[in-house]
């Protein structure tokens, strides 16, 4: 009975996985309720393993209520409280055709999930497609010195619930960070939110109507953001980018045709485009969205990886003392991802229906990664590492668009930082039969029309360039160019 087993986790004890397998006996009916079993010393000849290996093993079970001990007598297997589906009695299985019970949403998501689509990378693939940070710049060992010193000061309450609002440390140093944008914090408030998304979907799920919302937006805009807004019924109508931003006349004019419930923006290292909205259409934008009243939604996607040029007011700073603007913030893609943690930062009144919202749904963002973040933040580790992060990006940013403008001269390239650039070729051209081409030469990149709300860009691509080797950019690009040259010949 016992001649199957095999040690299979190096890194686990062997005790428990001793363990683990005699309770799979248990569960599975070959050993009985009440039957005795081997005594230690036998059991542990015949699985190789030491006796007191098999004693943790028996104390571990009779711990969990799957074993019993007789003094003087053995151990022996306790009759499950359930009937066991050996003897027959037991409750029948069925099987449930889980598509006849999902509902549109269900359904809708699996839809917009490209990411179970998407070509996957073989250990030798040249991948452009991701836009996260590169690990091995991250600050490892202050990450460590801030969870040991977190841990220390209030190790037993970090473990505990939290706040739905957030770690009350954490929401005061990043009101901080945010004044230091320029942003009057006068009448507004901060919830924590896991990430981006959350905090995202959390307005959505407030401003959406029952029929779902109306949300202006530019085109091509982050493809989270369109999964969101379509899983919760908004209309989106695209706006076409330029060169420093937003088309201002094509937003006019969906301004006179139709009313909007909200506004979606990425000023700043616009994902996927890369473009910094000008100051001036900044402030022409925001005069819009005041003149019809209409709340915006500020993405502030890679704010911090600025290469060169002025800082630009957030849009919630050129807002004032106005609550019209809604600002989501994130570190995930200059810091650590890992730690779930983004921001909400919004008038008073709003962040407190947001608060229930989030408490009806997942209680609290985890309080073990707000802290960590807190206290790295609080040690003054952000700009060393901002610092060094952004000399490592801004070289790859400037041989990756020096790459794209020599291999592929025929796109026109955008991007003003960041972490990724985007390319543009000729209207009939088709960017996933060039993937096709360049994945059976070990190289992929993001097609641009995932991003695209009205269903263009089919002649687009985006290049992630955060976590590709400077030696790969060049031949990932050189690869790319002559398979782009190659179908454009015909």
């Amino acid at each position: 009975m016992f001649n199957d087993f095999e040690i299979l986790e190096e890194d686990t004890p062997v005790h428990l996985q001793v363990k683990q397998y005699i309770k799979r006996l248990i569960l599975k009916g070959a050993l009985q309720g009440d039957q005795k079993l081997a005594s230690t010393r036998e059991l542990g000849q015949q699985l190789g393993v030491s006796r007191n290996t098999i004693i943790a093993a028996y104390e571990g079970l009779e711990e969990e209520g799957f074993v019993y001990t007789l003094k003087g007598k053995g151990s022996y297997v306790a009759a499950l409280s359930n009937i066991s589906a050996a003897t027959g009695d037991a409750v029948p299985s069925w099987q449930t055709d889980w598509s006849t019970r999902l509902n549109g949403y269900a359904r809708q998501a699996v839809e917009l999930d490209r990411m179970k689509r998407g070509i996957r990378a073989s250990k030798n693939t040249i991948s452009f497609t991701s836009i996260a940070p590169d690990e091995r710049l991250f600050d490892l060992e202050n990450v460590k010195r801030a969870f040991l010193d977190r841990m220390a000061i209030e190790g037993n309450v970090l473990l505990n619930y939290g706040y739905a609002k957030g770690y009350k440390p954490l929401i005061e140093v990043l009101m901080r960070y945010m004044e230091q944008k320029g942003v009057d914090l006068q009448g507004k408030d901060m919830l924590i939110t896991s990430g981006f998304t959350e905090g995202f979907d959390l307005i959505l799920s407030a401003l959406g109507k029952n029929s779902g919302g109306t949300v202006l937006c530019e085109n091509p805009t982050h493809h989270t953001a369109i999964k969101n807004l379509k899983l919760n019924g908004f209309a989106i109508t695209g706006i076409p980018m330029e060169h420093d931003g937003i088309d201002l006349r094509e937003l006019e004019r969906a301004l006179s045709e139709r009313s909007y419930d909200c506004a979606y923006f990425v000023p700043s290292y616009h994902n996927p485009t890369g473009i910094v909205t000008s100051p001036g259409k900044r402030i022409a934008l925001m005069k819009m969205m005041a003149e019809h009243q209409i709340p915006v939604i500020e993405d502030g996607f890679n704010e911090e990886l600025r290469y060169s040029g002025s800082h630009a007011l957030p849009l919630i700073a050129t807002a004032g003392r106005g609550n019209g603007v809604i600002y989501i913030g994130s570190f995930s893609k200059v810091l650590f991802p890992g730690l779930r943690v983004g921001w909400v930062l919004a008038d008073r009144e709003l962040v407190d229906y947001l608060e229930s919202i989030k408490r009806a749904r997942n209680i609290h963002t985890s309080t073990l990664d707000q802290s960590v973040l807190f206290q790295y933040l609080h040690n003054g580790h952000l700009e060393k590492y901002l610092k060094k992060a952004r000399a490592e990006y801004k070289r790859k940013y400037e041989w990756t668009r020096l790459c794209c403008e020599k291999y592929i001269p025929f796109a026109k390239v955008s991007g003003d930082g960041g972490l990724h650039l985007f390319l543009e070729f000729e209207d009939n051209f088709e960017t996933h039969r060039l993937l096709e081409a360049c994945s059976a030469k070990g190289v992929i990149f993001t097609p641009g029309d995932m991003f695209f709300t009205d269903g263009g860009g089919g002649n687009t691509m985006r290049i992630g360039f955060s976590r590709v080797a400077e030696s790969d950019i060049d031949t990932g690009l050189r690869i790319i160019g002559e398979m782009a040259a190659k179908q454009l010949r015909g």
